[in-house]
């Protein structure tokens, strides 16, 4: 498998890989079992993490321009991730050990909460300076979880934020060091658990509806 995970105190912690962690086909199925297998559990928080230098670089550019014929069916199962991890009925954190770039850093932004590396690695949405426009399920996203001003300044002009950039901007609730940065987002869920799935799902099915719309609307 392209992902790895461990189940422990009750915590998920799924680890999306040593690469560029880009959201190849073969990643999407590996990464849909993993979640099936934390529901499937004893777990009440999800955590996801990664190796290296990358938390994900996002869509797999190189498989699609091998596929283009695929590409509406390969973005509705990427919006599909999206919508899975922003309605997971259990509380979820982000642990951004590197660089969060594109879509990947839209994986971030469907998670609860979000803890980024202190001193390394960008959050970053490239789109407008590599002219590929946000599908509305996307815009619907993020704009769901950033204020105004926040949005504008990370979906119109390609910044990167360091960590103490995206806190200050809401994009990430707190920094960490290097070594540090999968252990601050456990303990941050681990106060949350114990949340009845069914409750929470419906809470944030409810919070998204938007959002979960225009991501589960099919591109073809």
């Amino acid at each position: 498998m392209t992902v790895h995970l461990e189940i422990a105190d009750q915590i998920a912690v799924l680890n999306l890989g040593a690469d560029e962690n880009r959201f190849s086909p073969t990643f999407l199925d590996d990464a849909n079992a993993a979640l099936d297998r934390v529901l499937d559990g004893d777990a009440q928080a999800l955590v996801t993490t990664a190796d290296g230098k990358f938390y994900s670089n996002g869509l797999d550019l190189e498989w699609l321009m091998a596929h283009g014929d695929q590409t509406a069916s390969y973005v509705d199962r990427v919006h599909a991730l999206f919508a899975r991890v922003l309605t997971f009925p259990m509380p979820t954190a982000a642990a951004v050990v590197g660089h969060a770039f594109g879509a990947g850093a839209m994986l971030a932004m469907a998670h609860d909460f979000r803890v980024m590396r202190a001193d390394r690695g960008f959050f970053c949405l490239p789109e407008a300076d590599i002219r590929i426009p946000f599908t509305p399920g996307m815009a619907a996203l993020l704009q769901a979880k950033f204020t105004p001003q926040t949005a504008v300044a990370a979906m119109t002009t390609g910044r990167r934020f360091a960590g103490p950039d995206a806190v200050a901007f809401g994009i990430v609730d707190a920094t960490a060091a290097e070594n540090e940065i999968t252990s601050a987002a456990i303990e941050l869920l681990t106060v949350l658990r114990g949340k009845d799935r069914g409750t929470l799902g419906a809470i944030k099915n409810t919070m998204f509806t938007p959002a979960v719309r225009a991501l589960t609307e099919p591109q073809s």
